[in-house]
């Protein structure tokens, strides 16, 4: 995880602002550098190019410094992500280190358009969460973009003092307004005859001057005559070149078999998750391996299917003597706290209970979340089935007042979003990655304790892939499997323009990388072209034997694989949003609507 800022201004260096400085140190605490690179133009003038990192070192041996600075031809990369393969390959060590060799090689021709297709050709190949900045020197141009699904933030402004453009993984709260970089292609900014102020940036192209390009997939023909080496030999299995996030499957089965434990698509569903969840959790860098913390992983943990079946697969990649922390927030919510002493007017139900832990579990706001009820339920079940491994509950508990007090702060990191379910949904996010609260096996103790894991493990994007939410049973009870087909698509078409980029902002905040499992390229291009009967139940017909479990439709081939690893209890528990689980919606009292807009 890094902070990427990069400006370009006409009179001077523009550095970011104090505000905006501490933003991107917090993103990053183990290393901060700056580059600054002068162009002339062919109108006259001089232009400014400034380029800051801060890093988070979480692979290879060691920490490499950023921003990467190439002495020979003067390009620079700021590199914010996880280059899990490049191509086919993994990529073993340093992944922006590797991935700027590369681009070096891209851009050593002195063809730009050559080295224009080389660089967009590198870029397409990788898989894993990503943001960047990579300027070439040698022919002046500056690319710059996020992943095919958006993970990893990039925001763009115009500034009006003097810079033409600023690019930045947040936002500086002193300048308004900042819009997100799309992730549905590479832009491409030509420095070579003139730099222009942008007009303000829009959803189809952000900057004035600047070419946005398709991600270059697997039916592209490559340009393998004149391209250095390591180009040719990434073509040479060229069907497997590019990540793909497959095409949607809309095919209705005219006959089917129902969706059982033996059903293939289960086994599938089991292997791709395996591997998508052993390249997040393995060779992660350890800073101060003397002083042997035992935990790299925290798993954000409702006590749900998606998260509780992440920590049953964790379990069969991870050493046991590694510990694994389940982080469960609960907030203490007003309107919830008023709604129990109408319903217990004899009991004295306090409105501001502190956050030890230690009150009475009846009148205990946090333990009466639904999250936590469903959480230790779910950590008693895992640790049934998966003895041997500390699982450390780490009940991270939010009085009212001190949701307040951090409100403009979260309201500033997720702009430019900005409305109540926006505000509603990072809070859960922002206090449960800041992983601080009571480590505890049961509501009535606790200690309290500080999750020293930097990677945080979401079970984000089951709902999207497997049917998860209600308007998806919704649109099947309407419209049947071509409702059902339309609704899914339109949410795997939408992955890239959701949230993840807000998310990432957020959860960044405290020096930790969020990891999406279910959002790997390879299992989501899986579960694309799976057929719709192989992945959800809806519709199915009930022809049950003893052991096969009673399930709900939605996600039912992720429900039969939990039923499958023991998690018989998860399998069935019911779907329910962050902000109603930890209850972060709906705070104030009065009618406020999750689509107002943040006072």
């Amino acid at each position: 995880m890094c902070g990427i800022y990069v400006s370009i201004a006409e009179s001077e260096y523009v550095k970011p602002g104090k505000e905006l400085e501490k933003l991107l140190c917090n993103r990053g605490t183990d290393y901060a550098g700056y580059k600054e690179v002068q162009i002339e133009a062919n109108n006259g003038k001089s232009y400014y190019l400034s380029f800051n990192s801060t890093v988070l070192a979480l692979r290879g041996n060691d920490i490499n410094s950023q921003p990467f600075f190439d002495t020979s031809s003067g390009s620079v990369l700021c590199w914010n992500g996880e280059a899990w393969k490049i191509g086919r390959d993994l990529v073993t060590g340093n992944d922006g280190k590797a991935l700027f060799s590369l681009l070096l090689r891209a851009s050593s021709t002195e063809s730009s358009s050559k080295a224009s297709t080389a660089i967009r050709e590198v870029i397409s190949s990788i898989s894993g969460p990503f943001a960047y900045v990579f300027f070439d020197k040698l022919h002046q141009q500056l690319y710059f973009g996020r992943d095919r699904i958006g993970r990893r933030s990039l925001l763009c402004s115009k500034f009006v003092d003097g810079a033409s453009f600023l690019l930045s993984s947040v936002a500086d709260p002193t300048i308004r307004p900042w819009e997100e970089i799309d992730a549905s292609g590479i832009y491409q900014l030509s420095l070579v005859e003139h730099v222009v102020s942008p007009v303000t940036p829009h959803y189809s192209n952000p900057f004035n001057q600047t070419c946005k390009h398709q991600w270059t997939t697997n039916g592209d023909q490559p340009i393998v005559s004149n391209s250095p080496s390591y180009l040719i030999y990434l073509y040479a299995n060229h069907s497997h070149q590019y990540p793909s996030l497959g095409n949607f499957n809309s095919t209705i089965p005219l006959t089917y078999a129902s969706l059982n434990l033996q059903s293939a698509s289960v086994e599938s569903l089991r292997h791709h998750l395996i591997e998508s969840v052993r390249l997040r959790v393995s060779n992660i860098l350890q800073l101060n391996p003397s002083e042997g913390s035992g935990v790299s992983i925290a798993i954000l943990f409702s006590g749900g299917l998606d998260c509780s079946v992440l920590a049953r697969i964790v379990h069969d990649i991870l050493p046991a003597h590694e510990d694994v922390d389940l982080i469960n927030v609960a907030f203490e919510n007003p309107r919830a706290v008023n709604a129990a002493k109408n319903q217990s007017s004899n009991k004295d139900t306090s409105l501001h209970v502190t956050a030890t832990g230690h009150e009475d579990q009846e009148n205990n706001p946090y333990e009466n979340c639904p999250d936590r009820k469903t959480g230790r339920k779910s950590l008693m079940e895992i640790q049934s089935i998966c003895p041997g491994r500390t699982w450390r509950f780490l009940a991270v508990n939010i009085p009212y007042s001190e949701t307040l007090e951090h409100r403009q702060i979260v309201i500033n990191l997720i702009h430019p979003h900005n409305t109540e379910m926006d505000l509603s949904i990072a809070y859960a996010l922002y206090f449960a990655s800041r992983g601080i609260g009571l480590a505890s096996s049961s509501p009535l103790n606790g200690s309290p304790y500080k999750t020293p894991a930097r990677i945080l493990l979401s079970g984000l994007g089951a709902d999207e892939l497997f049917g998860g939410y209600v308007r998806h049973s919704t649109a099947f009870r309407r419209m049947g499997y071509e409702g059902l087909l339309s609704e899914l698509s339109l949410d795997i078409n939408r992955l890239g323009k959701r949230n993840l980029g807000r998310d990432d902002r957020v959860m960044s905040h405290w020096s930790k990388e969020a990891r999406f499992p279910y959002l790997d390229e390879e299992l989501v291009s899986w579960a694309v072209e799976t057929l719709i009967t192989e992945k959800c139940g809806f519709g199915l017909s009930c022809d049950l034997v003893e052991s096969e479990p009673v399930i709900e439709a939605g996600k039912k081939v992720l429900r039969l694989l939990a039923f499958k690893l023991g998690l018989r209890s998860v399998a069935t528990e019911k779907k329910r949003a962050i902000q109603f689980g930890s209850r972060t919606a709906k705070m104030e009292i009065g009618n406020v609507k999750g689509t107002n807009l943040i006072c």
